[in-house]
């Protein structure tokens, strides 16, 4: 990686929701659901996913204002057999549906043992580990699948050199008691689409491996992923997070009858689909065991010599909470870019430049 043109900005957490919350109040939405949305895009930012983050908000906000993404809250349901739901989101925030829709899942799980959830029809829903947490929090293990039809493909099947997927998120997060989840959360890309926005608004390159141009020739640019003619990303893994991304395209949207990419031409917005299963370990068989089993499996991974250039094995999610203990401390930092664009949109939607450098905690310039 190269040195960014600019230095970052660092706000700390609390001045960062209190100026996304109000950016989102001032754009109409409610203080409830623009404190939900302002709770998930910091922790985003806070977590390292800093594709996920604040810097959505120019682009989620531009969508409002085209009447693309929709300032309400409430979920439409489209069929309920109790442990089955399917869920239209209306194309609104999926920071708000998303939560909504998952705390309507962990109450299902909690009647039947089982949930499975259909969530279609919604905006960007974010870090989808977020999802993961929430239930996880609620003592329950939550797999999610999820597509993305609402913008050009981006990532390029195993052996091919054009598009045909999104980065098709898949996560899973086991609940541990007393203690952090275990939270798996990854694109099927072997970066986020979101990552190449933050490396070209830095004016870094990305590492090798991970792009093509619009020819399907090997680059580091990340502007090919932003600009005409586009390029692809490449999937993880080789031919399995090719297979793991097909998979999430056919769970999140053709079982959940939302629809797959093919034939869509509808690329002014972020379409999410999401598949949730959530399970409540306590009506298993291994009920009584399983958590036992998981510190006993942790402990044995934890046990494992560190390689060279690693201090520790760390387990998924424990890099997520590690880092977000250190931004809490030190402010999450965001490339000069994306802050000016979001002290724009706050200027835009009438918060006088002094109020949201108040509210930041930094200078916001003239």
């Amino acid at each position: 990686m190269t040195t960014p043109r600019t230095p970052d900005v660092h706000v700390l957490p609390a001045n960062l929701h209190a100026l996304t919350a109000a950016i989102f109040e001032r754009a109409g939405w409610t203080s409830r659901d623009a404190h939900l949305a302002a709770d998930h895009l910091v922790l985003s930012n806070l977590s390292g996913h800093d594709s996920h983050g604040v810097g959505m908000v120019p682009r989620y906000i531009q969508t409002a204002q085209k009447g693309l993404l929709k300032t309400g809250h409430e979920l439409t349901t489209v069929m309920d057999a109790g442990a089955l739901l399917t869920i239209d989101g209306g194309m609104q925030l999926g920071q708000v549906i998303g939560h909504d829709a998952t705390a309507l899942a962990i109450d299902r799980a909690r009647a039947h043992g089982v949930a499975v959830l259909a969530l279609r029809n919604t905006h960007h829903l974010g870090r989808i580990g977020h999802w993961g947490e929430q239930a996880a929090a609620a003592g329950l293990v939550a797999i999610h699948y999820v597509n993305v039809i609402g913008r050009p493909p981006l990532v390029a099947p195993w052996g091919g050199s054009r598009a045909r997927f999104s980065t098709n998120p898949f996560c899973v997060a086991f609940p541990r008691p007393g203690t952090d989840p275990v939270v798996l959360d990854f694109a099927t890309s072997r970066i986020a689409h979101g990552k190449t926005r933050v490396a070209w608004k830095r004016g870094v390159q990305v590492a090798d491996d991970n792009l093509l141009d619009s020819e399907g020739r090997a680059t580091n640019d990340p502007s090919v992923m932003w600009t005409d003619p586009l390029g692809a990303l490449l999937p993880f893994g080789d031919h399995k997070g090719f297979g793991l991304g097909m998979l999430c395209e056919l769970l999140a949207g053709g079982l959940g009858g939302a629809g797959t990419i093919p034939g869509r031409t509808d690329w002014g917005l972020i379409v999410n689909n999401m598949l949730s299963i959530l399970v409540d370990p306590a009506k298993l068989g291994g009920a009584g065991s399983y958590a036992a089993e998981t510190e006993k499996l942790i402990e044995w991974v934890y046990s494992t010599p560190a390689a060279e250039g690693f201090d520790r094995v760390r387990i998924p999610g424990e890099p997520e909470r590690e880092l977000r203990a250190k931004r809490t401390a030190a402010g999450t930092p965001l490339d000069a870019t994306s802050w000016g664009e979001i002290v724009a949109t706050a200027v835009s939607l009438g918060i006088p430049r002094a109020e949201v450098a108040a509210m930041a905690g930094v200078d916001v310039g003239g």
